[in-house]
């Protein structure tokens, strides 16, 4: 009964890691249209130019990053608890800076945070859990932070349309002013509401015990056994810590011996085979395209044949969708193992990427690009502006031949693809029957606002030279609308590749990171793994609104299955199934030992 107390305090714990990694990632969507519509900088009294949000949305990013580079290490040094408590603790400070900021910089300051506390919860939590929990439910105990990481997702959602009804409302009957304050609010309480779990977190961290591995490698046995005593009988927690010091023991043996040199060296296939089938296999998760899908949902949907209304429901059951199948997912990984759910998983996504590009080829074969139209359009002060409604559709496609004949007319989405310099940027796909659709594209669009943006950006290219260079238009695609039930088809297949991610994918890549990785290289390895993650998953954000725009939702899907004919190639062949294995008995395994 207590040990049952305690797995049940420790899932809990870790669970909440989990949803404040799915909520420093989905937040600021919601949040985003409130922030950009009233913010003004203290300073300067001016509202947030588009590279100022660009980087507000990329800060979480880059906090991660930077975070991710050092909490392996951190976590060796100090120990997986403390940096559990003080990735809560760097989230509990990031709400009150971003909710009551008045200026630019403390708004990114408190967004960086954000992203540090991510990045350590990313690298700290799978890996905590995977040296805490046994082999029979260590999958289930990962997926629940998978589960809740997408329950993340749900709760920035559902706090996000909760305000928009708010203030609907309020636009029914408010003034002017009663309507920017209304909004205000808005964005400064979606960050408000997501402090709790944070507290909690935080709160939690305190009560759990230390990584009994962790323990045992700082020399600290019997403080490993009372940690494992904890969540196990007397029998099996005596059984496992026998395996960590036989483990241990030939680790030493062989550290001493003569060559040890060469036989220890990281360059051995224990090390070397598990580390790269971790790297491939989260690379190949982030080249599903499953962040960018998640992100550009709603694009996606409008570009697909749904209305703004349509997209935004279908957008919050994308939501639902991932948080259900999670589900399904952690009952189903300690039974059937990782590798069957990643095989299972990887091959539905293949299947559902083809047919999303499928429907959308049907309608992008139409397009038609007037970017010589709209480059002529370009004003002096290096910006274009218009009504984007029918009668412009028609002007734009009159020089367009039999190829524009057979759009004009018709309603139709556009997207423009334009560069300054070495920077690219794409507007939002807006519909001609939208009535308050509108075109305004100007170099601030694509420039960053800073050095730092600008590396992260495009680390070759010059930013003093992008300033004084001309507004050009790359891309301006006219596409016809296709129907509203061609957008729920396009909405079906992508519901059918969230729930096979959510199942293969979505629950077993942290097992697959902190699995895997022998124990002298796990902490280490983990975070070069999850670095490479997201290096990946940056640089599919940043190419894929241009990519899209230039080639199609087609092709980009496409490109989507290629990467994934890769992962279920690694996962059905080359990876191992570790299903009810404890981390030594992994460990032996890539070291040829029965």
């Amino acid at each position: 009964m207590k040990t049952s107390r305690y797995m049940a305090l420790l899932l809990t714990v870790a669970g909440l890691g989990g949803l404040l990694y799915g909520i420093d990632v989905g937040i600021i969507a919601g949040a985003l249209p409130y922030l950009q519509a009233t913010f003004k900088d203290s300073a300067t009294g001016l509202p947030l130019a588009a590279g100022q949000l660009s980087f507000i949305v990329a800060a979480v990013l880059l906090g991660s990053v930077i975070s991710t580079l050092f909490a392996g290490m951190l976590s060796d040094l100090i120990g997986r608890k403390k940096m559990m408590f003080v990735s809560a603790l760097l989230f509990v400070i990031s709400i009150p800076m971003i909710a009551l900021a008045k200026g630019y910089t403390p708004l990114v300051l408190g967004r960086l945070l954000q992203g540090v506390s991510g990045g350590l919860i990313g690298v700290v939590v799978p890996l905590y859990l995977a040296e805490c929990l046994g082999a029979t439910n260590r999958g289930k105990g990962t997926g629940i932070f998978q589960w809740l990481l997408t329950a993340g997702f749900v709760v920035a959602g559902g706090i996000a349309l909760y305000y928009s009804y708010t203030l609907a409302e309020i636009a029914k009957t408010g003034t002017p002013q009663m309507i920017f304050e209304a909004t205000d609010r808005a964005w400064r309480g979606i960050f408000w509401l997501s402090l709790p779990p944070g507290i909690f977190f935080l709160i939690g961290s305190l009560f759990v015990a230390e990584s009994p591995r962790w323990l045992h490698r700082r020399g600290r046995k019997e403080a490993a056994l009372a940690a494992l005593l904890r969540s196990r009988t007397a029998e099996q927690a005596k059984l496992e810590l026998a395996e960590m010091e036989e483990a241990a023991t030939a680790e030493k043996a062989k550290a001493t011996s003569a060559g040890a040199k060469i036989k220890e060296s990281l360059l051995r296939s224990k090390y070397v085979i598990p580390f790269v089938l971790a790297c491939i296999i989260l690379a190949c998760n982030q080249a599903t395209g499953v962040n960018s899908i998640i992100g550009y949902n709603a694009d996606i949907l409008i570009q697909a044949g749904l209305n703004d209304k349509g997209a935004h429901w279908g957008n919050f059951l994308l939501s639902c969708i991932n948080f259900l199948m999670t589900i399904v997912g952690v009952m189903l990984v300690d039974k059937k193992g990782r590798k069957f759910l990643l095989s299972v998983g990887s091959a539905g996504i293949i299947a559902s990427l083809i047919c999303v590009g499928l429907v959308f080829n049907q309608t992008e074969k139409q397009r038609v690009d007037c970017k010589d139209t709209i480059q002529a359009m370009v004003t002096t002060e290096q910006k274009v502006a218009f009504d984007f409604n029918q009668a412009m559709v028609d002007k734009l496609l009159v020089t367009k031949g039999e190829a524009g004949k057979a759009v004009s007319g018709k309603a139709a989405t556009l997207v423009i693809v334009y560069s300054c310099g070495d920077y690219v940027g794409a507007s939002k796909a807006i519909r001609s029957d939208d009535p308050l659709a509108k075109v305004e594209v100007t170099k601030n669009g694509c420039l960053p606002t800073s050095k730092v943006e600008s590396f992260f950006k495009n680390p070759f290219a010059n930013l003093d030279a992008a300033k004084t260079a001309p507004l050009k238009i790359d891309n301006a695609l006219i596409t016809p609308i296709p129907s509203a039930q061609s957008g729920w088809l396009t909405a079906i297949f992508i519901y059918c590749f969230m729930a096979f991610f959510a199942i293969g994918p979505g629950v077993c890549v942290w097992l697959a990171l902190s699995e895997l990785m022998p124990t002298r290289i796990r902490s280490n390895g983990m975070s070069v793994a999850l670095l490479i993650n997201q290096a990946v998953s940056t640089t599919i954000a940043a190419v894929f609104l241009p990519t899209v725009g230039k080639y199609g939702y087609g092709t980009m899907f496409f490109v989507f299955a290629g990467c994934t004919v890769v992962y279920f190639i690694t996962a059905f062949f080359f990876l191992p199934e570790t299903k009810g294995k404890t981390l030594e008995e992994i460990e032996a395994h890539f070291e040829g030992k029965r």
